[in-house]
């Protein structure tokens, strides 16, 4: 096709083999799509394409609908992306209709022959790490390798204390839920390979395996393509030129590797830890414990 459509909010370019959406950065765009900058969409990717009424009077909408499991950041986001921010959508003033209709039929010619089945891999590159974000009760890192959970002496729970820091290498860990912030009680959940579901603590709060998101913290544009790009890593993981699935093994949590922590944090997370002990919800070891692992990052 060759050709380029301009919207609100991004542009699609209309390549041989691919379509090449770039996000607009104005005041207006969500967050979202500044943080995803450009993503190239193969047509093996998609099962359709459609127009639509748009949200707002005078506007439609040329939306092209992704294959199931095709696309790591959908698939992390389960359903739970709203309109405003879907990433398949572009908005066009009603005048373009017509050529909205022919792009929508240019795509469902382009389709691949398996456009009507599930993708057996991710076909669309997932965002690139490092990433990072600030939940309620800790700092969620990814670096392309494992994820990590520094935990915030003001929000986590003493469950998440006396488990310590937490590091999860992607070949252990079999899946991840991401629960909207924008939804009651929202979370980031690591899937740790080999554990019983039944065995994982129910709420979010008391799992070292899960932060939890509240007010200003975990938004969509920072938590979402965190989980994307460990979910697409994970599934990278999974595969090898023979095709079979690694070994299941019991997932162990290693302690975030130290780094020279400033001094004024460790005291006052030793000074909160102090308060457990106070409190009970530390034993005299777990607190000597903890309070020489933090000592140790100096």
């Amino acid at each position: 096709m060759g050709d380029v459509l301009d919207g609100t909010h991004s542009n699609w370019e209309f390549d041989a083999d691919s379509v090449l959406i770039r996000f607009e950065r104005g005041i207006r765009t969500p967050k979202l799509f500044h943080v995803l900058g450009q993503r190239r969409i193969p047509y093996e990717a998609l099962s359709g394409a459609e127009v639509v009424p748009g949200g707002k009077r005078g506007t439609i909408v040329l939306r092209a609908r992704p294959r199931v499991g095709a696309d790591p950041l959908l698939e992390a986001a389960n359903g739970q992306l709203s309109a405003r921010c879907d990433p398949y959508a572009l908005v066009l003033p009603a005048e373009k209709s017509t050529l909205a209709e022919y792009y929508a039929d240019e795509l469902t010619r382009a389709l691949g022959p398996d456009a009507q089945s599930p993708a057996d891999r991710h076909l669309v590159e997932p965002p690139a790490a490092p990433l990072q974000f600030k939940a309620y009760d800790g700092k969620a890192s990814f670096d392309g390798t494992a994820v990590s959970f520094r935990w915030f002496w003001t929000g986590a729970s003493s469950a998440k204390w006396k488990a310590g820091d937490q590091t999860f290498p992607v070949s252990e860990l079999e899946g991840v839920e991401w629960r909207s912030p924008e939804l009651f009680n929202g979370y980031l959940r690591l899937l740790p390979r080999g554990v019983d579901p039944a065995e994982r603590p129910g709420e979010p709060d008391h799992d070292p395996a899960a932060v939890v998101f509240g007010l200003g913290y975990g938004l969509v544009h920072e938590s979402l393509p965190l989980a994307a790009a460990v979910l697409a890593a994970i599934r990278a993981a999974e595969t090898n030129p023979a095709g079979d699935k690694p070994p299941v093994q019991v997932a162990r949590r290693v302690p975030a590797a130290s780094v020279r922590a400033d001094p004024a944090d460790i005291a006052e997370r030793i000074r909160h830890l102090g308060e457990l002990h106070g409190a009970g919800l530390l034993t005299d070891e777990e607190f000597a414990g903890k309070k020489a692992e933090l000592l140790a990052e100096l």
